[in-house]
């Protein structure tokens, strides 16, 4: 696994991290499962942190006993999920962004890291568009790029070679469980906030944003 004094290179997982859209994929996914007559719930939004869109439609159409749906039922449904919540994303400014965020990408590119995003959301680039991120970042891989989320390693490992650098030179910022596996899979240093700081799988835990600024 990589080590502190190795590090050359940091890759961002985007939503959870860098800003936070949950609310929308709640209300996206909340009036899907409404429709299809399938319980969701808050609890329900939160184990598709860091899930492809449809790695949580097979999760959601598991939740029932009655409802079956053939694969491309899945990804029609799953296609009006992402509709419902790229309508929502419309509402998105840069003031979605925390300014410690935007200072401590700042800091960390003047101290010569190379910073990626890496994200399994085929939305990415339309966020930090949004919110005037995207040129905060050396390179962006998301989930148009991959054809395996996470965990496993495929959207860490192509932020690397974008990057230049091997894997055990990256740290990945991460909040969730799926990610930081992800990230120790692919021989890096997997760095864990929010919802899973309190994880066994990361070497660091973060208690804000800006504690980068005092490890790299």
């Amino acid at each position: 696994m990589a080590d502190i004094g190795d590090i050359k290179a940091i890759i961002f997982d985007l939503d959870g991290v860098l800003l936070s859209t949950d609310k929308y994929h709640y209300i996206a996914w909340k009036e899907l499962a409404d429709e299809l007559g399938i319980p969701f719930c808050e609890k329900n939004n939160e184990m598709f942190r860091g899930v492809s869109r449809m790695d949580c439609m097979e999760m959601l159409v598991s939740k029932s006993a009655t409802v079956v749906l053939t694969n491309k039922e899945k990804i029609a449904y799953a296609e009006k999920k992402n509709a419902r919540y790229r309508s929502l994303l419309e509402e998105i400014t840069p003031e979605f962004v925390e300014p410690e965020v935007r200072k401590t990408l700042e800091k960390l590119r003047m101290r010569g890291y190379r910073l990626a995003v890496g994200s399994s959301s085929k939305n990415s680039k339309f966020i930090l568009k949004k919110t005037h991120l995207t040129d905060c970042f050396d390179s962006i891989v998301d989930g148009n790029d991959i054809s395996r989320s996470k965990p496993d390693p495929e959207v860490f490992l192509k932020a690397a070679i974008a990057l230049k650098a091997e894997p055990f030179q990256c740290a990945v910022i991460e909040d969730a469980e799926a990610g930081l596996s992800a990230a120790m899979s692919g021989g890096m240093l997997p760095i864990a906030i929010g919802e899973a700081k309190n994880s066994p799988l990361a070497k660091i835990s973060l208690n804000t944003f800006g504690d980068l600024t005092e490890i790299f």
